[in-house]
Order: structure tokens, then sequence, then C-alpha cells
């Protein structure tokens, strides 16, 4: 298997662990609907940037950020639980906003919920 395959697969299967501890098991009341969009871990498995959507109004993304960043040492535990990694990464959420630009795009072509030609 090739570096970059097994890089592939370290993301995703982070991806689903990450996402099914934020959906299942972060009692935190400031995470809304957060989906983990993509993982990108470096290559010495010592970090890895989560990438995140949260659906909602500003205020609802920053509370769900905020709330993630306090909880990436738990999340970071439930990785080392359920991955065997040499190194358990160092976690960073960012905000995904290509739902946001693709909406923007569309409204801007006039294609999209929010534009006249609708």
């Amino acid at each position: 298997m090739s570096a970059s395959e097994r890089m592939r697969r370290v993301d995703e299967a982070m991806r689903e662990v990450l996402s099914d501890a934020i959906t299942s098991d972060l009692k935190d009341p400031r995470v809304g609907f957060v989906t983990v969009t993509s993982v990108d871990t470096s290559p010495d498995l010592r970090h890895a940037r989560v990438y995140v959507s949260v659906l909602g109004a500003d205020k609802e993304r920053k509370l769900s950020m905020r709330a993630l960043d306090s909880a990436h040492g738990f999340l970071q535990r439930r990785v080392a639980a359920e991955l065997r990694l040499k190194h358990t990464p160092q976690l960073t959420f960012a905000y995904d906003d290509t739902a946001e630009r693709a909406d923007r795009v569309e409204r801007l072509l006039g294609r999209g919920p929010g534009s006249a030609g609708a």
C-alpha cells in the first residue's frame, strides 16, 4: 500500500471516529448540528486538521467551534482508543465553508434558493 493510500485511509478512519464521537458522545450544549467533512493528517501523524461544517447562523458556528476546541482532548482520546496509530495526532478544528461558497456562487449565477431567478 502506498503512503498516500495509507494517509487517505487514516484520514477517513479518523473522520468516521470523530463524526461518531461528536454526534453520539459529546454532551456540550454549544455543539450544534456539526458535520465532519474531512480530515487532513500530517504524514508523521502528529497533527490532524479536522474540517467541519456547522448548520446555523454565525453565532451557532462560533459556539460550536469553541465547544469542539474545548473537547479536543476528549476527542483525541477517542481517536487513540479506536485507531491503532503510532502517534495520536493533535487535533485542530477548522470551519469548512465550502457549502456557503457554493450557495453564494449559485445565487450569483441566479440558480440558487435565494436568487431572484429561482
